[in-house]
């Protein structure tokens, strides 16, 4: 089965990460899609004070009934999560065809050579670049394809943000991961 990974905190997870999800199935072909929440980012400072398990939950929540498999596998090693470690630990559990499709924000382009075994990690995955930030298409050096996405307004730091200052935030995400996020009172405070 073509296996693709969207990768990421997740923090608190939102409706451009499901339209990129179904963005990647319907242009690429792409039969399963895979939410991989980091427990802790290799390349991004953490911030949201949640816990890894709250957002392994919200995720569920947001793809209860929807043909998303989310995949703990970096929360369940701890750690510092590695997407070649990530590669290694799906291609044992599941079944697959070709490579592994990776999809990666415009942003993270410049970033990859710093990524853990960059040089192996790109042989064994098909790279997926969206647009996040940029309308046009970054130099990438690498093999990859590029998404024609939309580019939403949206991130989870801005959502953190509006929660903080008790703006409007509810139609962002998914209604099951509002009402967690409510009747635990995430991230506020910090």
């Amino acid at each position: 089965m073509r296996t693709v990974i969207i990768g990421g905190t997740f923090n608190p997870v939102h409706i451009g990460h499901l339209y990129l999800a179904e963005e990647v199935k319907k242009q690429l072909r792409y039969e399963r899609v895979l939410f991989v929440p980091s427990h802790v980012p290799a390349h991004k400072k953490m911030e949201g004070c949640t816990t890894p398990e709250e957002r392994l939950e919200m995720l569920y929540l947001a793809t209860d009934g929807n043909d998303i498999i989310v995949d703990a596998s970096e929360i369940r090693r701890g750690g510092i999560s590695y997407m070649i470690e990530t590669i290694d630990d799906i291609e044992s559990r599941y079944p697959i065809d070709g490579n592994i499709g990776l999809v990666i924000g415009d942003d993270l382009v410049e970033g990859l050579p710093k990524w853990k075994q960059w040089t192996a990690l790109k042989e064994r995955v098909d790279l997926i670049v969206a647009h996040r930030n940029m309308s046009g298409k970054v130099g990438c050096p690498y093999p990859h394809a590029y998404i024609d996405n939309l580019i939403l307004p949206i991130s989870s730091s801005g959502i953190r943000d509006r929660i903080r200052t008790d703006s409007a935030y509810r139609y962002l995400i998914p209604e099951p991961v509002y009402r967690y996020i409510e009747e635990r009172r995430l991230y506020r405070g910090c």
